[in-house]
């Protein structure tokens, strides 16, 4: 019996020659050529559209800022009693109209619009922390008769988050929240 062996070197070799050879197949000076040019294209296209990412940046950033400024201006309405303002709140009438609507997307609107007033009412009465959930938990139930509405209610409106619309709302359940969200107001006068 023989054993065969395969010599590495001579298809190396081969491979030398095809690209450095006499009768190269390969010409290695020409695609040093083509690489550096489409390099050059590269770092061109490259510097562009970081320029245009650039701008995309400042023009979203300022955006954000006008919008920020917006929602400060909006939800910076302070909760004032009635007697005090002269009428009704005008952020509870406009949740009070979203939950008069006859869709689905507007009982969402109006419950989680309650919701924000409901945590913008806690950080008045000097609640502490980041939801409305922290805030109802460092609340002491003896100074909150209304404990129990604000938090199936604050349940209903973190379902709506958390499924969007696949979560049923059905006009009866949005009515019952928003009615407990006005009981939480009524009890601290801010409805």
């Amino acid at each position: 019996m023989s054993t065969q062996q395969v010599n590495v070197e001579y298809f190396f070799r081969l491979i030398y020659e095809w690209i450095y050879g006499q009768h190269a197949v390969f010409n290695y000076a020409a695609f040093q050529a083509f690489i550096a040019h489409l390099w050059l294209w590269i770092i061109v296209i490259g510097y562009i559209l970081s320029i245009i990412g650039l701008f995309v940046i400042v023009y979203c950033t300022v955006r954000l800022f006008e919008l920020r400024k917006r929602e400060s201006d909006y939800y910076g309405t302070p909760i004032l009693a009635p007697e005090a303002e002269g009428g009704v709140n005008p952020r509870w009438q406009h949740i009070e109209s979203l939950a008069d609507g006859a869709s689905a997307s507007e009982w969402r609107e109006a419950i989680i619009e309650a919701d924000i007033m409901l945590e913008d009412m806690l950080a008045r009465q000097g609640y502490k922390g980041d939801g409305v959930g922290e805030k109802l938990k460092s609340v002491e139930p003896s100074d909150f008769d209304t404990l129990n509405d604000a938090w199936e209610a604050h349940k209903v409106r973190n379902q709506i988050a958390h499924e969007g619309s696949s979560f049923n709302l059905s006009e009866e359940l949005a009515r019952r929240t928003i009615a407990r969200y006005a009981a939480v107001f009524h009890e601290f006068k801010a409805i």
